[in-house]
């Protein structure tokens, strides 16, 4: 992986609430916002465990905790389990278009739709599309979605980017009556799918934190890999 380079400007954040382990405190090592990332540098970045959020490419640094691990799937020797085969059954049906990161009216809506649903206290609610652009659509990122349709429908798009490496799952969001689908899981099987397919090792996740529930689906793809004292190692 190698040292971070020395003319990099690295920045800590200052304290928050932690916002999956209650009565925390968390805060982030930022990298230069004015920084050029281009797929070399967010590979890099990725593969020693920062995570891409809108133009922000961010790690946790928190004083007290060093719950938050970075995963990712080696998608050659993945073995979907039980209920990801099922999951499988159920979408067989949708159809998958692959497309650049772009702003779309059909997007948003099912975004601000599913927002509504899961989180709707949140500010990601918000009807103005300039926090969802931020969000999501970022031409400074080599990034696509794949765009997943029931029918005419569209069910749910899943966001990635392409790294040196791997994809890296960004986000997914469906349309709420498509839940049953478990749409997420079938997101991130259909995304190691499409690394196999480009010669591609691995499917970055994001963090994982052992304690916080809603976490817990990243460790059900096996195996899964985790970044554990500067060393990509697998999880049991």
């Amino acid at each position: 992986m190698g040292a971070l380079p020395e003319n990099i400007k690295i920045y800590l954040s200052a304290p928050h609430e932690c916002p999956y382990l209650a009565e925390e405190t968390a805060s982030s090592l930022i990298i230069d916002p004015n920084l050029t990332i281009d797929q070399d540098a967010l590979s890099f970045f990725t593969v020693n465990g920062f995570r891409r959020s809108g133009d922000v490419i961010y790690r946790p640094h928190c004083t007290q905790c060093s719950a938050c691990v970075s995963v990712r799937i080696p998608v050659n020797e993945y073995r979907p389990n039980r209920s990801q085969q099922r999951t499988a059954r159920q979408n067989q049906d949708l159809h998958i278009k692959a497309t650049p990161a772009r702003f779309e009216d059909a997007h948003f809506e099912l975004y601000l739709r599913y927002q509504r649903s899961r989180h709707p206290d949140s500010e990601m609610c918000d009807p103005d599309p300039k926090q969802y652009r931020r969000f999501l659509v970022n031409d400074r990122h080599e990034s696509w979605f794949y765009e997943m349709y029931d029918r005419n429908e569209l069910a749910a798009v899943a966001v990635c980017d392409r790294l040196n490496d791997g994809l890296s799952a960004i986000y997914t969001f469906f349309a709420p009556e498509q839940a049953y689908r478990g749409p997420g899981t079938f997101a991130v099987m259909h995304q190691i799918k499409q690394a196999k397919a480009l010669g591609l090792s691995f499917v970055y996740l994001g963090y994982w934190i052992s304690e916080c529930h809603k976490m817990a689906y990243k460790t059900r793809f096996k195996p899964i890999q985790g970044l554990i004292k500067g060393t990509w190692q697998r999880i049991d």
